[in-house]
Order: C-alpha cells, then structure tokens, then sequence
C-alpha cells in the first residue's frame, strides 16, 4: 500500500508513526500548501517528495491510495478529487460534514471500484473487540455512559476572539463531530442505530459546540455520551447491565484498560500492544486493501454512512448549521 498524505498535522504524524510501524505500508508523498510546512514530517519520515500542488499529488503513479487529514470541510472535496484520479482513500473522521457529501463518495467509489475508509479508529481496536466478546456477560443492558473530553489547545484563542478551524462552522469544526463522534461510534458499533438521537449542546456565540451530551435511546436501555473540547475529564466508558458492568479507562478513544465486572469479580481485559491506535485501523485497512476484499470496505461504508446521520440529525437537533449545509 503506497500512500500520499493531505494534511500536516498531529493526526498525520500519529499516521505516518503507524505506517512506518508495519510491513505492508509505505508513505511515498505529502501534499502542503507550504513545502516548509511539511518538510518536518517528510524529514522525521524520510518521504522524498513532497508536492505543493494537489494535481501532482493526484498524478503520481507511485501513489495507490490517499490519505486525507485536512480541515473538516474540506474532506469532502479532498477526497472526491482524490477518486476521481483513481485513487484509493483513507479519510479521517469526520468522514464528511454532510450525508449527502458522503453519498457521493460512496457511489464515486463504487463506480470507479475504489475503496473508501473512514479513518475512526475505537471499531478496530483491539481491546474494543474484547468489549464486544464480553457484553453478553452483563445480561440485560440498562445504562451506557461514555465520556471524552479534551480541553483544545485552541480554545483560548476562541475566547480571545479568534476562530480556529476546529471552532469555525465555516471549516465544519465542533465538539460533536470532533471528539464526541468517538462515544458515538463506541456505542452505535455495539448496539446499532438508536431508535432516537438528541443532543444538547454549549455553543459559543458563533454557534459551534464547545462541549455537549448526546443522548442515544434504544428500546431497552438509555446511552449518554457527553463530550467537550472547552474542560477536560476523567475519561470513562460504562456499559451496566443487570449481572455486571464493563468499565473502559480512558474513554472510547482509546480503550486502554478493559475491566469486567460481574458478581464480586473484576478482570482486567487486555490485548493492545501499542498506544498509537491508528496502528491498528491501518492493519485493517491494509488486509482489505491487500485481499481485494471490496464487501469488507462496502460494509464498513454503509456503518459509517448510518454512523453520520446520525452525527447530522443530533447536530440539527442542537441547531448547529455548516456552511456545507447550504450546498
């Protein structure tokens, strides 16, 4: 899998430290505005090209599939270009600001036979995949909780008047689609589309959710997912259930630590190996990529395209709007 980057930052250098961790990866180019900009990571990666022109990124032959990692809004059209080349995509959440932007990605991809991934990586850790093995342990489920909050390093600058990417409608920025979207995928991966989505949001006065609370109802239990990006949290995911409780330390980011607890016991379920969790979405990726297996990525597509709407319905539900809306 030879890969080219859209996008210089964290989230493109946690990418780029998986892909030198496995066998089967390779980065071959980066795409910046600025080649400074992106001359830190390709030094660090050891990436010989770097373009500052999207067309050449799209006309590289060494380049099978796209990376995308840009601004929220921008996605969308990042991606749709990158089909349109003929090349594969791996997109970062979210996946896009709109259902109907998502539509024509999957049917783009399916015309051209390409694959499309949705960067999120809680559904392929390993220690997510141990929370589904255990949940029939805890009998009938009653409650789910799950809390992810991380204070942004740019909140500051929204409160000194600024408005950063992240907190920008214009740039489809927000908690929900931002950091609460990982609790959603956490519990809708377990349980499935909920019966009704509601969300309550605190907005800044540009209308963007600083932090908010989703609430998921299905038709035995109740799930809350709470999110923010203006606190921080002891990060936590609860599943209770009339014979026992599964805790998840950390949050559904990340799903460090797995404990089971029923009747008296408590056992601690572990089998992640390394703290980069893309490492593990990029394996997956690479087996479906490597066994052609294009009902795998299909099924994948449909689970996030449920996934968002439901992202947009609680979104419309807080009266949050994207300029993307308009289009």
């Amino acid at each position: 899998m030879k890969i080219g980057t859209i996008g210089t930052g964290f989230i493109v250098d946690a990418f780029l430290a998986a892909v030198d961790s496995t066998d089967e990866a390779v980065c071959t180019a980066m795409y910046s505005r600025k080649q400074e900009t992106a001359k830190t990571l390709a030094d660090k990666y050891e990436i010989s090209t770097i373009y500052t022109s999207l067309d050449e990124l799209f006309e590289d032959n060494e380049v099978e599939v796209v990376y995308v990692a840009s601004p929220n809004s921008l996605h969308y059209y990042h991606a749709k270009q990158a089909l349109e080349n003929g090349k594969h995509v791996i997109c970062e959440k979210p996946f896009t600001s709109t259902v109907k932007e998502l539509d024509t990605l999957i049917a783009l991809a399916k015309q051209k036979n390409l694959m499309l991934f949705e960067a999120i990586t809680t559904i392929h850790l390993p220690n997510f995949q141990l929370v589904k093995e255990n949940l029939h342990k805890l009998g009938q489920i009653k409650l789910v909780q799950c809390n992810y909050s991380q204070l942004s390093s740019r909140y500051n600058a929204l409160l000194a008047g600024e408005t950063p990417n992240v907190f920008n409608p214009e740039f489809s920025g927000g908690s929900l689609v931002d950091i609460n979207i990982y609790n959603l995928h956490f519990v809708m991966n377990l349980f499935g589309t909920p019966d009704q989505i509601s969300y309550t949001a605190n907005k800044h006065a540009n209308g963007i959710d600083t932090s908010g609370v989703l609430v998921l109802n299905y038709p035995d239990f109740i799930a809350e997912c709470a999110g923010a990006k203006d606190t921080n949290s002891m990060n936590f995911a609860l599943i209770q259930g009339e014979k026992g409780f599964i805790h998840v330390e950390n949050g559904a980011n990340g799903c460090r630590r797995v404990y089971l607890h029923t009747g008296a016991s408590k056992v601690e379920l572990n089998s992640q190996t390394t703290t980069n969790n893309l490492y593990y979405e990029l394996v997956a990726f690479q087996d479906i990529f490597k066994r052609k297996d294009y009902e795998q990525c299909y099924q994948l597509l449909d689970y996030s395209h449920s996934v968002l709407e439901q992202v947009v319905a609680a979104r419309k539900d807080a009266g949050i709007k994207f300029a993307a809306d308009l289009s």
